[in-house]
């Protein structure tokens, strides 16, 4: 009688470790799914003010078609990124096709910026002034963003791998890690700086 009621009390033990392994799996991918979407608000906000900047900028920059056109093309590179990697955060793929194209449009836009230097009247206008501004604002945004949801991916991969779970993970169905948002780091090192 004793022996079954340790091999039950084991059973129950490993029972209980296994419910809490997957819920914990659960949650912390919920989790960088999660902060995926937050970084997606604030792309798209992003996207949202370039065509803006753009029209702003055409009046003003009339010989500069080829930058102009760059950027829009870089934008809009991005956003399909974005739709991509928000339709399954978890495709690892997808996060790096959106890294890429974040990267190409920092870079798009900080050739926007060097040239706008040239254009003393642009520089003054009010709308360029305010769009700028929440520009700035929205990439430190993502920035914020970014992070946290690289932090929520680690915290996902390094559960995931760590003992017991691993052994169970790909039996949940938990067998790609979360890939990072990573943007090129040297088009990233600041903010574009913009003055006025």
């Amino acid at each position: 009688m004793i022996g079954l009621l340790v091999v039950l009390g084991v059973v129950l033990v490993l029972v209980a470790t296994v419910v809490s392994i997957y819920n914990q799996l659960v949650n912390l991918r919920n989790r960088f799914k999660n902060a995926f979407a937050q970084i997606e608000v604030q792309l798209k906000r992003r996207h949202d003010l370039i065509p803006n900047l753009v029209e702003t900028a055409k009046g003003y920059m009339a010989h500069e078609r080829e930058t102009l056109d760059a950027v829009v093309q870089a934008r809009n590179q991005a956003s399909a990124g974005l739709e991509r990697a928000a339709g399954d955060p978890t495709d690892a793929s997808a996060v790096r096709g959106l890294s890429s194209a974040e990267g190409a449009l920092t870079g798009a836009m900080g050739r926007l910026f060097a040239v706008m230097e040239a254009y003393p009247d642009l520089k003054a206008s009010e709308n360029m002034k305010q769009l700028s501004e929440e520009l700035t604002s929205t990439e430190n945004k993502v920035a914020f963003a970014r992070q946290a949801f690289n932090d929520s991916a680690t915290t996902y991969n390094t559960y995931k791998q760590s003992f017991p779970a691993v052994v169970f993970a790909g039996m949940f169905g938990h067998v790609q890690d979360a890939a990072l948002l990573e943007f090129d780091s040297e088009a990233i090192a600041e903010a574009p700086s913009v003055s006025f």
